[in-house]
Formats: structure tokens, sequence, C-alpha cells
């Protein structure tokens, strides 16, 4: 490819006190190494947007932004974003709502990003587009003529279909993902999730949407799981434990030992159970009161949301009675903060805690997971405490696995984690330490760019589904309908 033309709803610009998220910092380090342009939201809403995308240079990187209307903001992003699709792919139904007019605005900004994108293409460039904010925009983009290849990656769990089919348009949403040469997910459950919307109920819904007798999906589909920069996150954890925030906060504690969360303020993070799970933990192992510090860092998001603020305002209940029923004069056993830190500041953080919660009921990846192990000092680390429903589950063998609904199984696990004898710390974390440096975020981009460098044009058909190493024969229907969808190599 000649460049890589990143595309995302939000953007993060270095320099700009912009987020630091697995989205920003995978994007991030990929287009350090091909060059190219990076577009998105601006995050700023204006009664009169621009009809020209605002760019700035940074390096090898050009950043392009738009604002949107306070209108799209608030249907597209707010409703059809956050209020439809988010709860229906983290499996919240009872979050979950469905409005014509949000999915008209989510079509209408996604037809905007198309129209902005195509005067920033070059021959020769390939565009990546990603999360769930932007699923059309691969066929938006081949109606304004883009012949180039196209690939799409989502950040989020991908539901079942039994969840999916909530949505009224859900072979729509099927049908775009198949206009993409790669579409990537986190997770092989994920995969199986997606493989799950061909069966024959389903391919009968999608058909008549394609124009054609036959339903046909030309993506090459794998999961591709996203990852971290372990030496680097290592070096400014290592740094950063002197810096003046992070020094601070371990002189706080007064010898006591550190729990920590980092997540941002959401329902899918299991932050109001694992609260609850805390409260648990300090009544049924009382001799840990007074010696032990959880220190929750939960930046608000969405705020304009109901169900964000309902979250935020549950949580500070909870806190507030807990620390109101176990707290003494020099000790608070919660210390909930609705702030960002410097991501330097944060890896000072997590190298300074002797136990992570990383506890979601339901997340595509969690990076937190892996920046906590990356940070640990390795002569003496932590022990990570994991929720399966993460999928970063699926290559940290080494943390305590818990169920985030099960407060006794939490807090014997915070029990066991704290009293965990080094040399099973040790190797703990160095088979997790393992893990990332064996799929680090350079291995997660560069399988990408490879694929979608590499993929065959659209007119052409393969036949085969590859499972594993072995190429095995498929039925006559699947192969008309599943044309190349999973002919490559599983991942």
């Amino acid at each position: 490819m000649k460049r890589l033309v990143c595309v995302s709803n939000r953007i993060s610009v270095p320099g700009n006190g912009a987020s630091s998220g697995g989205l920003a910092v995978g994007l991030q380090a990929a287009m350090r190494h091909t060059g190219g342009v990076w577009f998105g939201w601006s995050g700023e809403s204006s009664s009169e947007p621009s009809p020209e995308p605002q760019s700035v240079t940074r390096g090898n990187i050009r950043y392009a932004t738009i604002d949107l209307s306070p209108a799209q903001v608030d249907e597209y992003y707010n409703g059809y974003c956050n209020g439809t699709l988010w709860p229906l792919f983290h499996y919240f139904p009872e979050m979950f709502r469905n409005e014509q007019r949000y999915y008209d605005a989510y079509q209408s900004v996604n037809e905007l990003f198309a129209q902005q994108v195509m005067k920033l293409v070059e021959p020769g460039d390939a565009i990546w587009v990603h999360d769930y904010h932007l699923i059309p925009l691969g066929r938006h983009l081949r109606q304004h003529g883009f012949t180039g290849r196209v690939g799409f990656f989502l950040h989020t769990p991908f539901p079942h279909l039994q969840m999916l089919r909530l949505l009224p348009n859900h072979a729509e949403l099927v049908r775009d993902l198949c206009q993409y040469d790669v579409a990537g997910f986190q997770t092989e459950d994920d995969v199986a999730s997606f493989r799950s919307c061909f069966e024959s109920d389903s391919v009968d819904a999608v058909r008549p949407l394609t124009g054609a007798s036959v339903f046909e999906c030309n993506a090459h589909v794998r999961a591709y799981p996203i990852s971290v920069d372990g030496p680097a996150i290592a070096r400014e954890a290592e740094e950063a434990i002197n810096e003046d925030a992070v020094a601070r906060m371990t002189a706080s504690l007064l010898g006591r030992k550190l729990i920590i969360g980092v997540d941002r303020l959401d329902y899918s993070k299991g932050l109001t159970e694992r609260f609850a799970s805390f409260e648990h933990f300090l009544s049924v192992f009382p001799e840990n009161q007074g010696k032990v510090t959880f220190l929750q860092i939960a930046p608000l998001s969405r705020s304009d949301v109901l169900a964000y603020s309902d979250i935020r305002q549950t949580l500070e209940q909870s806190a507030g009675r807990i620390n109101g029923r176990f707290a003494e004069a020099d000790w608070t056993p919660i210390r909930y903060l609705n702030r960002n830190f410097s991501h330097a500041t944060t890896m000072g953080f997590l190298r300074a805690a002797q136990v992570a919660l990383v506890t979601p009921v339901r997340d595509g990846m969690n990076l937190v997971a892996k920046e906590f192990v990356a940070a640990q000092d390795p002569k003496d680390p932590g022990v990570l405490i994991i929720s399966p429903m993460a999928g970063a589950a699926r290559e940290l063998t080494g943390a305590l696995r818990v169920n985030p609904y099960d407060k006794g199984g939490m807090a014997l696990a915070l029990q066991s984690a704290l009293h965990m004898p080094l040399p099973e710390r040790r190797q703990r974390h160095r088979q997790m330490l393992e893990a990332i440096r064996k799929n680090d975020i350079h291995h997660w981009y560069g399988a990408f760019c490879k694929d979608l460098d590499s993929a065959a044009p659209p007119r052409e058909t393969r036949v085969s589904v590859r499972v594993g190493s072995r190429s095995v024969p498929t039925p006559g229907w699947w192969r008309r309908t599943m044309g190349r969808l999973f002919s490559s190599r599983a991942s």
C-alpha cells in the first residue's frame, strides 16, 4: 500500500490532551510505522460545521478532523452509537433503544465521513475503518468510487445472532461488514458470533439487500487481538514511579497495599459489582481492614447520556456508604476518582499497585490488563484479577479469573492475590509477560495491514473454509453463502 488512511469516530492528536485509550494507542503505533492520514470527528459540535476537514501534521501523520452539528451528536453519537449499538454489542438489552431517526443520522454521518475521506485519499492508499460507529462506511466509500482496499476492525465485542437480531436492521449491518476486504475482530468468540449471522434464516434476511439471488460475503474475516507495547510501557512506568503525582499517592498509602482499577465510567465495566465485592471482601476478611486501599480511577464518559449519569450516581453513593461503614480517622478504604490522568501517570499508578481489578461484565479486549502486567516490576510483581468476559483473559492465563457477579469469588480472589507468595507471583507474571511480548501492538497492526495489503480483488471468489492449518470441504449452500468469508487461516 502507498499510505494508510485510518478512519475512526474521534481521533487523538498528540499534544492536544486527547485520549490514550486502546484505539488511540493502537493507531498511533500503526501510523508512526506506515505514515499516512488519520481522519475523524474532532469531538466538537458546531451549528455550521466547516465543509472541509481541518488538518495538522505531526511527524509523518496528517490528522484531519471535522465538527458535527448538535443534532448529529445527539442522534448519531448519543443516539445510535451509544444508545443502540453499544448496549446491544455488550449484551445489555435493557439499555437498548431503537429509533428510526437515530439510524437515519447514523447513515447520514457515515455518508458525510465518506465524502470527506474521498477528499483525502490518493491512488494506492488503503483505508482502515475502526469500530462500531462506522460499520457502513465501507459501503459508502465504494458508492463514491473508491476502488482501493478497505479494512474494518471492531474494538468492541460482536454479539451472537440471538442478541443482534433485537436490532430490526441487523441484516444491513451484516451486509455492510461483508463489503470490506478484511473484517477484523478482537477474539475468536467474536468471529464465531459473526459466523452465527449466516444461519439460514439470517441469510434469507440479508440476501434481498444485496440485489442478488445468492448472498456472498467477500470479506476476509479473522481475529486480531489488540495489544500494547510492553517494553515501552515498562520504561514509562519505571520512570513515572518517581513523578510527583505517583510519589504523593504512594506516600499517602503509609505502607498499605494498593488495589487498583482503571476504567472509563461505563456500565459494561462491572464497577457497581466491583464496589459491592470489595465491600464484601472487607466484611468476610476483616483482617484486611486498615491494611489495603482500593483506588478506582473512572474518568467520566458520555455524561449527557442518562445511563451514564445513573451509574455515576450509583457509584458515588456506593463509595460513600462503604467508606462510611469501614473508614477510620487515618484510613479511607476506597478512593474513587472521576478524572483523567496522563498515560505516564497511570502507568506509574499501575506499577505501584499490588493487585489490579479488571472485571468487566463484557469487554472487547481491555488493555488495562495488559498494561498492568507490562508496568509491573518483574522482581516483585503484583497480581492481576480478571473477568473471563474481558477479551484479554484468553491470553493472560496467569491471572486469577473471577466472575464479576460473584461477590464471594471476588473476595476470595482478593484474599489470595494479597497473600500470594513471591515465587508464584513471579511465575504468573512471567507467563503473562511472555504472552504480551509474543503478541504485542506491532504484531496486531502488522498482521492486519499485511492481510489488507494482500487481500484478493473483490471479483475473486474462494470456496474453501480453512480451519487451523487444513482445508475442509464445504457444502454447496455454505460455499454460495460464505464466499471467501473464512478462507484464510485462523489466527
